[in-house]
């Protein structure tokens, strides 16, 4: 296959203000552009510096290719997160305007390659161990190659890809690919964290990427749908837990700890050993406070949260039917408990009974979860529930304790961090997160 040009979803918004480091060309206008300017919808009307365009999109290429770049406004990063925030954000490649819920949707358009430097960056310092780099470079490019390929299957798909089933008293849902229609991927942590070239690279990234370029890893003749998260919490989670129900054999559950698939002498499905484990601090690659090491994978914001291989959080009652109530709009009364149904292999809460006292509802999947029980995002759904102080069976406080951030499938980019600060090479740190996956060249390319 030749090497993919890629559309990257950066922003949605009303009004859009950018400016041109460099001539760009304009499709809808046919002259350059140079410096500040505005792109806003207007009554369904895409206007650009105040003046309608008489177009569906817009689309700007740099006139210099290698060199030029431009740089969007505000955009939001960190969307739903507790450290979400605006910043100007610095591109290369081409923008394009188009239209999606009476908002602007902004697009850059660059080769997978010249993405993947950036999304390195972005994930993780540009100081990181080369075989860590490399590690993410191969993961990422993987996870981009299915996801693109993905997207062509839903398009010609006859039937609406399902995300959601609901009852009157179960709902579930995950979040995926079939969430973006207009473009192969966003650039924010649903995806792959992707700023441009906003952060600041390095030579050794060049390189990583540079040095595996093209390689991706392979299983039953198929890209592997690679996953990565911040910290697995000590057990690696399997796809079809998190996502729709369809196994992936390079995506099993494994204990953090040595090259070998483990059983670590206890069924975290079962609610007495995930208490156990969840409970306890056991030796992981990803159990680690080296600031050395975690400085590889937390940028700036990301190092704000010091706690993430074992947490906790606590809740009154007052904060916690409020927090329920605001984030599934339904008034479940006082919160009588929090009822784990199903956990996946990690310990991770796959289905949640919450009972209160006017209404009892299960919710899932593990993002779900997560999002109820927090402004933001738990840091993952692996977590056992104290009721602290019950009175007349209403508790006056809840204490959730939890390990790993994130959804725990695939590559953990701690535990990568460590394996590399230790001596593994990129291919035996691929070999233990994607059990039986091969490495396969899907294309060449030099940067």
């Amino acid at each position: 296959m030749e090497q993919p040009k890629l559309k990257i979803g950066i922003m949605s918004e009303v009004e859009i203000a950018l400016c041109f480091n460099g001539e760009y060309s304009s499709s809808a206008k046919g002259i350059t552009y140079f410096g500040n300017q505005t792109v806003r919808l207007e009554n369904s009307q895409i206007l650009l510096n105040d003046l309608p365009v008489q177009t569906d999109e817009l689309l700007f290429e740099p006139l210099d290719k290698k060199n030029g770049s431009f740089e969007l406004k505000d955009v939001t990063i960190g969307i739903q997160f507790h450290w979400e925030r605006k910043e100007n954000q610095l591109f290369k490649g081409a923008l394009q305007f188009l239209t999606e819920n009476n908002k602007l949707v902004a697009i850059n358009i660059l080769p997978l390659e010249d993405y993947l430097i950036s999304v390195i960056s972005s994930e993780m310092s540009a100081t990181s161990s080369m075989e860590l780099l490399k590690a993410h470079a191969i993961t990422s490019r993987s996870w981009l190659i299915a996801q693109v390929v993905k997207g062509k299957e839903l398009r010609q798909a006859r039937e609406k890809y399902q995300t959601i089933f609901e009852t009157d008293d179960e709902y579930i849902r995950w979040w995926d690919r079939e969430d973006h229609a207009l473009f192969d991927v966003c650039a924010d942590d649903h995806c792959q964290r992707y700023q441009g070239i906003t952060r600041q690279t390095s030579p050794l990234v060049e390189k990583a990427v540079s040095e595996t370029a093209g390689l991706v890893l392979m299983s039953g003749g198929q890209v592997c749908d690679a996953r990565f998260s911040k910290s697995c919490g000590g057990v690696t989670e399997t796809f079809e837990q998190v996502w729709e129900p369809i196994e992936h054999p390079y995506l099993q559950t494994l204990y953090d700890y040595n090259e070998k698939v483990s059983d670590i002498g206890m069924k975290l499905t079962e609610e007495f050993s995930a208490k156990a484990w969840i409970r306890s601090s056991p030796a992981a690659f990803c159990n680690t406070t080296d600031h050395k090491v975690l400085s590889q994978v937390l940028n700036d914001y990301d190092q704000e949260t010091v706690d993430f291989y074992r947490w906790k959080v606590s809740y009154t009652q007052s904060e916690i039917a409020e927090l329920i109530k605001r984030k599934t709009g339904i008034d479940f009364g006082n919160i009588i408990s929090l009822n784990p149904i199903q956990r996946g292999h990690s310990g991770r809460i796959i289905k949640l009974e919450i009972v209160g006292t006017l209404k009892t509802m299960v919710y899932g999947k593990e993002l779900q979860i997560r999002k109820i029980l927090s402004n933001s995002h738990l840091y993952s759904s692996a977590f056992v529930v104290d009721r602290n102080d019950i009175s007349d069976g209403i508790p006056a406080q809840f204490v959730l304790t939890g390990a790993g951030w994130g959804h725990g499938v695939g590559l953990c980019q701690i535990g990568a961090a460590m394996m590399g600060e230790k001596g593994y090479s990129h291919e035996a740190i691929l070999k233990h997160y994607f059990v039986g996956a091969e490495l396969r060249r899907a294309y060449n390319k030099e940067i």
